[in-house]
């Protein structure tokens, strides 16, 4: 395996375990939302709210986490790039369509995770591919 796919697999694994702490903080408590996320309308976050952000990460930590163990299964690859893609999509909403968020260190944190997620796992496509003998080439 190439140096940059180990490197991105624990990109992935930090990944996950960030997910898996803010899924955490979903569950424990809602006031972390409309402190670092939703700060343009604190008053529409509420713990139901909060608790979908949790499940949503969970999954999200759950994929990425797979996808660091088995980084040669293809369409695992692809829909850990989607959770990505999803992620800074649902920011980029928030920010600049419902105004619910703000441009503070909550929303760009994120952003930035995801587009550094999203450019390495588009390179790491061109690893995978340039891989000889990758077990995805063997099972096919």
């Amino acid at each position: 395996m190439s140096r940059f796919l180990n490197v991105l697999r624990n990109w992935l694994v930090m990944t996950s375990v960030i997910a898996m702490g803010y899924s955490l903080l979903g569950f424990r408590n809602h006031t972390f939302l409309y402190e670092k996320i939703y700060t343009g309308k604190p008053d529409l976050v509420n713990g139901l709210q909060a608790r979908t952000f949790g499940i949503w990460m969970l999954l999200s930590s759950v994929v990425r986490g797979l996808c660091a163990i088995d980084i040669h299964n293809k369409t695992l690859y692809y829909i850990t790039l989607w959770t990505f893609f999803i992620a800074m999509g649902h920011i980029v909403f928030e920010l600049f369509v419902s105004g619910t968020g703000t441009l503070t260190i909550g929303t760009m944190a994120p952003l930035m995770v995801a587009s550094i997620s999203i450019l390495g796992m588009l390179v790491g496509l061109w690893h995978l591919e340039a891989e000889p003998g990758s077990r995805q080439k063997k099972r096919n």
